[in-house]
C-alpha cells in the first residue's frame, strides 16, 4: 500500500476549504470517501472535490472496508465519541483540535486506543508540522537564544455571530477551546515540558455565555509563558520566544499561508536575522506524516498523551479564573 485511504467525517468548512484539498496534494494520503448527515450534501461535496464515495451517515463510512483512516473535524463535543467509534471500526484516527471537551474525556480516547495498539491516534495540531515551528524549536534546543526563559503568544479574531459553532457553549465554543488551545500548545511545544502551575483570567460574553477574552500565565519552573486570546478583538497572531541571549519571533504562528513564504526572526548579538521558508501547506504535511506513520507502523508525530496534557492546562485556566488562585 503506497497511500493511506482516508475517510472524512463531516463536511465542515475547515475540511472542505483547507484540509481535504491539502491532503489531496499529499504523497501518502488519498481521500477516498466523505460522510455527512445529508447524503445530498455529501454527494455534492464529493463531486466538487472529486472524492470517489459519498455517504449519508458517519456509520456507513466507518463500515467501509476500503477506508484505512478517518479525519474527524466534527464539532468539539463529537470528537471523542466518533473517534472511539472509528477505532472500534478498525480505523486510524486524526482528530481535530481541541481533542475533547475535558481532560477526562480525552483520557477516554487514550484508554480506548490501548485496546487497538495497531491503530494510530493523533490530535490535529497542524502548526507543529510546519518548517517554521520545527526550525524555531531546533534553534531553542541548540541554544540560539541562550537559556529559554519565556514564550509570549497572542491570538485573536472578531466573531460575535450567535449561530456560529465557535460561539455555542454546548458544543465546545469559546476562545480557549478554539484558539487558546494553540497558545498553550505553543508554549508546551517550545519548552518541551508541562507547566507546574497555571494562572488564568477569563471574561465571558453576557449573551453567548462563552469565554471571549482569556489571558494566562504558565509556570514551567525554569521559565514562564504568557498569552492572551480573544474571539472578540481585532484579528492578530504572533509568538515571541525569549532567552537570556536572544529571541525568536514567529510572524504567523497558527494560520501559516499557503501562497507565500513564511518567515521568523532570530535576534542575537544585536543583529536580526530573517529566516524564510519555502511555501508549504501544514495540512498536507500533517496528513502525510500521519499517513507515513500508518504505512511504516511508526509513532505518530504527536502522541495522544499530548492532547490530554493540553486539555488539563485549558481546564486549569478556567479553574484559576474561577478561584483567583494558581492551579
Amino acid at each position: 500500500m503506497s497511500k493511506v485511504r482516508w475517510g472524512i467525517l463531516s463536511t465542515s468548512d475547515l475540511a472542505l476549504k483547507k484540509v481535504i484539498p491539502a491532503m489531496q496534494e499529499g504523497q501518502y494520503s488519498e481521500i477516498t470517501a466523505i460522510a455527512s448527515r445529508s447524503l445530498e450534501k455529501a454527494q455534492a461535496v464529493a463531486v466538487q472535490l472529486q472524492i470517489p464515495t459519498a455517504y449519508g451517515s458517519y456509520e456507513e463510512l466507518l463500515n467501509d472496508p476500503n477506508i484505512d483512516a478517518i479525519y474527524n473535524p466534527l464539532p468539539n463535543h463529537l470528537h471523542i465519541p466518533w473517534s472511539i467509534k472509528a477505532l472500534q471500526a478498525g480505523k486510524h484516527v486524526l482528530c481535530e483540535k481541541p481533542l475533547s471537551m475535558t481532560a477526562a474525556e480525552a483520557q477516554e480516547l487514550a484508554d480506548a486506543a490501548k485496546h487497538y495498539p495497531h491503530l494510530k491516534v493523533m490530535e490535529a495540531f497542524m502548526y507543529r508540522m510546519h518548517p517554521q515551528w520545527q526550525r524555531a524549536r531546533q534553534l531553542v534546543k541548540e541554544g540560539a537564544v541562550g537559556e529559554l526563559r519565556t514564550v509570549h503568544s497572542f491570538f485573536s479574531y472578531y466573531l460575535d455571530d450567535p449561530t456560529n459553532i465557535r460561539n455555542i457553549l454546548e458544543v465546545g465554543g469559546g476562545t480557549m477551546m478554539d484558539i487558546g488551545c494553540y497558545a498553550i500548545s505553543f508554549a508546551r511545544f517550545i519548552f518541551d515540558a508541562e507547566p507546574k502551575r497555571i494562572m488564568g483570567i477569563v471574561e465571558f460574553d453576557p449573551k453567548l455565555k462563552t469565554d471571549r477574552l482569556a489571558s494566562g500565565i504558565l509556570d514551567f519552573g525554569n521559565g514562564t509563558s504568557t498569552f492572551t486570546c480573544s474571539t472578540q478583538l481585532s484579528p492578530y497572531q504572533r509568538v515571541h520566544i525569549f532567552g537570556t541571549t536572544g529571541r525568536i519571533e514567529i510572524e504567523i504562528p497558527a494560520n501559516a499561508p499557503v501562497d507565500r513564504p513564511c518567515r521568523i526572526w532570530l535576534e542575537r548579538d544585536g543583529k536580526i536575522e530573517e529566516i524564510t521558508f519555502e511555501v508549504s501547506n501544514q495540512y498536507t504535511l500533517q496528513g502525510d506524516l500521519f499517513s507515513q506513520a500508518v504505512l511504516d507502523n511508526t509513532e505518530v508525530p504527536t502522541p495522544i498523551e499530548d492532547g490530554i496534557a493540553n486539555m488539563k492546562a485549558i481546564e486549569a485556566i478556567f479553574s484559576s479564573a474561577k478561584s483567583g488562585a494558581w492551579v
